[in-house]
């Protein structure tokens, strides 16, 4: 993967700089112990009266049967590039409190939290992540027989990078292309909606 830190306005953490949704991945096994310290990671995020809404549904390269059927959730442009990664995963939220059975409407929020948690982790392993909107919700939610107050969040490939020239020459101009995110003055306001802080 082509190595290309955000060009950040302040200083922030190595770690933060260095993370990148890239789509290489060299297919090599990620040990035991490793995606377990991952979703260890996870597990710590905070969350919504400590409610952790996040579930996680897991498929090992390994395990070519069970890899096969999540990559098969997944739409076929991701598929393009997905099936080279080491792990694939399906986040979920469970939508309702445990409490009362109401809807947690920051459940999705906290899914994304825990995450963005096992992202850092995997960056810090040397590890790739990449998070997917595009696979089937209904098609994930069958296979895996998701109860009705839980729904699909992510698809997420992992494993370590790759080689760019593995990757077909469309994608492989996306990797190589400039990492663009909006100033602050586009999202962080003060005393009213679009006044720049």
């Amino acid at each position: 993967m082509p190595d290309k830190p955000a060009e950040a306005d302040l200083q922030i953490h190595e770690l933060i700089r260095e993370r990148r949704s890239g789509r290489t991945f060299s297919g090599r096994p990620v040990k035991e112990s490793t995606l377990r310290a991952l979703l260890e990671a996870a597990r710590w995020a905070p969350s919504c009266f400590n409610e952790q809404p996040w579930r996680f549904i897991v498929a090992r390269r390994t395990d070519r049967a069970e890899f096969e059927r999540m990559l098969s959730c997944l739409a076929p442009a991701n598929q393009r590039w997905a099936g080279a990664a080491s792990v694939l995963m399906i986040s979920v939220a469970s939508l309702l409190f445990a409490s009362n059975r109401k809807r947690n409407r920051h459940a999705f929020h906290d899914v994304g939290l825990a995450t963005a948690q096992l992202t850092l982790e995997a960056e810090a392993r040397g590890l790739s992540v990449h998070q997917m909107a595009g696979f089937s919700v209904e098609r994930a939610s069958e296979l895996y027989a998701i109860p009705r107050a839980f729904e699909p969040v992510t698809a997420i490939a992992i494993g370590p990078p790759g080689d760019l020239q593995d990757l077909p020459a469309d994608l492989r101009d996306k990797e190589l292309a400039p990492r663009m995110r909006r100033a602050q003055t586009e999202f962080v306001f003060v005393s009213r909606w679009g006044r720049a802080l």
